[in-house]
């Protein structure tokens, strides 16, 4: 245990600023999205994010005064109750407009997959550091995997992709962190160039669609019409972009789903190149501190915590992005801190808090 002193003396000021100043800014550009807008669900996104960003700052700072490895120790209960929640959106979930069941309404909507990331990340560390001398055998990674599917089957089935694969992702990072051996790695790869061709007919109609899209924009006018439109907000910002509120593509609604896919098309359009690399740098300086965080923490894991975080940021920042410069097919993912998604920020700052916890705990380093 650590006194409250040395918990604000050792806490990251440098990563809780970076997340705010990307939170602000993303509130920022969600009211650009979404200016003008008649439906009263997209009004109302702009106060549901500032009220999910001032909860989501505070539980940051609660959660660093909180020992993660306490809540390492309720792993059994916060799996339960992680695949519990997942099992109520097949039975009580609430339809979105694409059709998918992934909310539950408890007063408000709340989207237990993007929880499920945070207690994937602290119950498998825990899991895997409770074995970590022994991932040399097969049989305990096969545990992991087993882990990890049963939560990730479940959101596959709402159906969420895009999630699901955020689910493998930080499995594969966590356990490579631990020290997963190359023939393994081999036998994984091997085993999911067979396994992929068999869960591609199993998808949704519209799920295949954004990937043929992908591959071949003719199949498909119409699908094919955002990324278009992305591109186009993209490149026509230039250099330093057409301005806040007032870039065209955005006040023309041109782009659709702007303020949650496409949030990052109207940074680049109204703020330019310019603005598109800033908001890189300060995902860039987000995932260095949560590395170094990774590097000094005091045990495994602390380290395997903030890999997990590190790896659903990047990954979630990276096909966001992607999608938007049509170099990756769209999931929905949303950009972290920046696209609307009260759920979805609110639980990426919980991982944040998670990280502060480990940084304030780290070993001393001695120079």
């Amino acid at each position: 245990m650590i006194d409250s002193f040395s918990v604000w003396r050792r806490f990251d000021y440098t990563l809780f600023t970076a997340t705010l100043v990307l939170v602000v800014f993303g509130i920022l550009m969600i009211g650009s999205a979404t200016q003008g807008a008649i439906d009263d669900d997209i009004i109302s996104r702009v106060p549901d994010q500032i009220n999910f960003a001032i909860i989501g700052f505070i539980v940051t700072i609660v959660m660093a005064t909180i020992d993660y490895r306490l809540l390492g120790g309720l792993s059994p209960w916060l799996y339960a109750g992680m695949v519990l929640m997942l099992i109520m959106v097949e039975f009580f979930g609430v339809e979105g407009a694409g059709g998918a069941k992934r909310w539950l309404n408890i007063g408000i909507r709340i989207q237990p997959s993007e929880i499920g990331k945070i207690i994937l990340i602290i119950t498998l560390s825990q899991y895997v550091a409770q074995r970590y001398l022994e991932l040399g055998k097969l049989s305990n990674v096969f545990r992991t995997m087993l882990h990890v599917a049963i939560p990730a089957a479940l959101i596959f089935a709402q159906p969420d992709l895009g999630t699901t694969i955020v689910f493998l992702v930080i499995w594969a990072v966590i356990i490579w962190s631990a020290g997963l051996r190359l023939r393994h790695i081999a036998l994984f790869m091997f085993a999911l160039a067979i396994i992929l061709p068999i869960i591609f007919p199993l998808l949704e109609p519209y799920q295949r669609a954004r990937v043929e899209t992908f591959i071949n924009p003719d199949l498909d006018p119409d699908a094919a019409y955002n990324i278009n439109q992305a591109r186009i907000s993209i490149g026509s910002g230039g250099l330093l972009g057409k301005g806040y509120a007032v870039g065209p593509q955005n006040t023309g609604r041109f782009l659709r789903v702007r303020h949650t896919d496409f949030i990052f098309s109207v940074i680049a359009h109204e703020f330019g190149m310019v603005g598109g690399v800033a908001v890189l740098a300060m995902f860039a300086l987000i995932l260095a501190r949560i590395l170094k965080g990774a590097r000094e923490a005091s045990d495994p894991l602390g380290s395997m915590i903030c890999y997990g975080v590190a790896a659903m940021i990047f990954f979630q920042t990276t096909v966001s992005i992607g999608m938007n410069l049509n170099l990756m097919p769209v999931t929905g993912l949303t950009l972290p801190f920046v696209s609307s998604g009260g759920t979805s920020l609110l639980f990426t700052m919980v991982g944040v808090g998670l990280v502060e916890s480990v940084i304030v705990r780290r070993r001393r380093i001695i120079i």
